[in-house]
Formats: structure tokens, sequence, C-alpha cells
């Protein structure tokens, strides 16, 4: 089985990682975990000024922390016994984990909820609701527990 985890520094991330140590997983189950770096946003920038290395260090400054916290993950999943598989890309979040679940011929996408709605759903979009309507294979949104 080849699942497709979708991997942030949120704890909505860390509750799907848990989601997939509880579950009975067949064997030979490979776990690809994608961590997506949003391009920066040049909000300003004067005709006259050359372009920037600022935004290239920062771009790589992302993908350095993504890179570390996929790691992370992914030796939490190597522990509980999963063959694991590391991808950092760069776009949105939504698109990338589409992209990368057909590459990879995905059985499943597991994702963490951030459970946003209202106007905040509207401006930041969902990334969960994007990957059920839009993915290429079943897939898992993980929600935190509701606090009581």
């Amino acid at each position: 089985m080849k699942i497709l985890l979708g991997v942030d520094e949120s704890p909505h991330s860390t509750a799907a990682i848990d989601f997939l140590k509880r579950l009975p997983w067949p064997k030979d189950t490979q776990v690809t975990l994608v961590s997506a770096v949003r391009p920066p946003l040049a909000a300003y920038s004067e005709v006259y000024v050359p372009g920037s290395t600022l935004s290239e260090e920062l771009t790589q400054q992302e993908i350095r922390h993504h890179e570390a916290l996929a790691a992370r993950a992914a030796e939490q999943l190597q522990r509980a016994g999963f063959e694991t598989r590391v991808r950092v890309v760069s776009g949105d979040p939504r698109e990338v984990l589409i992209s990368e679940a057909r590459t990879l011929g995905a059985d499943v996408i597991v994702v963490g909820s951030h459970g946003r709605s209202g106007l905040k759903k509207l401006l930041l979009g969902s990334v969960a609701s994007h990957i059920v309507t839009h993915a290429p294979c079943s897939a898992i949104v993980v929600k935190l527990p509701a606090a009581h």
C-alpha cells in the first residue's frame, strides 16, 4: 500500500501521524511524507531595485525547515515500522499533494484538518477540502479531538 501523508508544523499534522501509527496497515506499506513550501509573495518592489537574493535566501530557509520537520515525522513512522520517504516541494499545498499522489500512484492521501470555517476558509482555502474533492485516490482527513 502506498500512503501519501501531507505534513506541516501544525498539531493537525501530528494528529495525522498519530492516526497512521494506530491503524493496522499491510506489512509492505510505504509512507511518502510530503511537505509543501509556499513560494514567498512579493508585496511591493521598486522598479529600480535589482532582483533580491533575500527572497531566495528565505525560500532556502523555508525548504530546510520543511525538510527537517518532514524528517522528524518520518523518523516517528520508521520507529513504528513504516518504510518512509520524504519529499519537500515548492508550491501550493493543495496542488502539490494532488500532483504527488498522482506521481506516486498513492492508494490513499492522509492530511490533518486545520478546521477553518467561514471567512478564514474562504481567504486561506482548505487543503483538506481540496484533497477530498480532487484526489486521484481515497483521502482521509484527520481532525484533532474536540476539547471538552
